[in-house]
């Protein structure tokens, strides 16, 4: 699950020469593995080699951050802004995920607007204030819909809610992909609703969600400025690798995911990864935070300062 480059090396750009023990780069298992496959790989040039961990949920990564020899951490926004706000002095580099999130319905189920869902259930993944979780309730509210109240949320596993919209047990479910792919395939539902396009009509901003990005250490940043800006470059050129060579990614991606090539394929035409700088973003992405902090104060009770974009 893993691809180490090297454990030890010898660093010199420009006139700067480091002696660096890792350079360590943590990635989400998942999709997200497909845009970091070509560096994993060696389809990437790289001015040194670079150590990419997978890791599999937020806690093990912040225990990796809270290591020693984590240098680089891809994130989900939220979870970097959480983390940030607990301590872990990290800054965000750049957005490189926008879109992920739809509504799915059964196939014998219409979704004429949120009021369509009144008296409904409606399923979401493992559990309150993750993102697609705060953009639906964002969304009712503002359409006049009243979560809790006048729609259920239930919360389960992605693997547990797909079996059961299969299963026709489940009749509507709020997804990332590839899980609404795998909903979906065999006729057994449609998507009703782009979570993007109805963020971005709603607050008149691109149709597109800052989702995760790439994030350093703020203390070795400091220090490496022209590394960290080797690091981000390398990353930005296996996103750019990835979108233009999609077939061959998905081939390095076999090794990481266990999610058939077909599901991967399909619901790659319904996902988007490219590399924005935060210095191209950084309003984007605070308007996504305070939003979700206006929505569910609880999961973030604090945002991030400026030293969260800035170093």
């Amino acid at each position: 699950m893993r691809k180490v480059f090297l454990l030890t090396t010898i660093l010199l750009i420009g006139s700067l020469s480091l002696a660096v023990t890792a350079i360590t780069l943590i990635n989400p298992l998942g999709p997200t593995t497909i845009p970091i496959s070509p560096l994993m790989d060696g389809k990437v040039p790289t001015a040194f080699p670079i150590n990419v961990e997978l890791w599999k949920n937020p806690d093990e990564a912040l225990a990796l951050l809270n290591s020693d020899k984590v240098n680089f951490a891809v994130l989900p926004i939220t979870a970097g802004a959480i983390f940030y706000t607990k301590g872990i002095k990290i800054q965000l580099l750049g957005v490189y995920e926008w879109k992920v999130f739809y509504l799915v319905a059964s196939k014998n189920s219409s979704f004429e607007g949120w009021n369509s869902l009144i008296g409904k259930s409606v399923y979401t993944p493992n559990g309150r204030g993750q993102t697609v979780d705060v953009l639906m309730r964002y969304l009712m509210a503002k359409n006049g819909v009243a979560p809790d109240k006048e729609v259920k949320i239930e919360y389960a596993p992605p693997q547990e809610i797909v079996a059961l919209f299969r299963s026709g047990k489940i009749e509507y479910a709020a997804l990332p992909e590839p899980f609404v792919t795998l909903a979906i395939s065999g006729g057994s539902g449609k998507i009703v609703l782009d979570f993007q396009k109805a963020w971005g009509k709603s607050m008149n901003l691109p149709e597109r969600i800052p989702i995760a990005g790439l994030f350093v250490k703020k203390s070795f940043a400091k220090i490496n400025s022209e590394i960290t800006s080797e690091v981000e470059n390398a990353f930005s050129s296996s996103v750019k690798w990835m979108n233009e060579n999609l077939e061959g990614a998905l081939e390095l991606s076999k090794k990481y995911l266990k999610i058939p090539l077909d599901i991967l394929k399909a619901s790659m035409t319904r996902m988007n990864f490219t590399y924005v700088p935060i210095s191209q973003c950084a309003t984007e992405v605070s308007t996504f935070l305070k939003k979700i902090h206006q929505i569910y104060p609880k999961g973030m009770p604090i945002l991030p300062d400026e030293g969260f974009y800035k170093p």
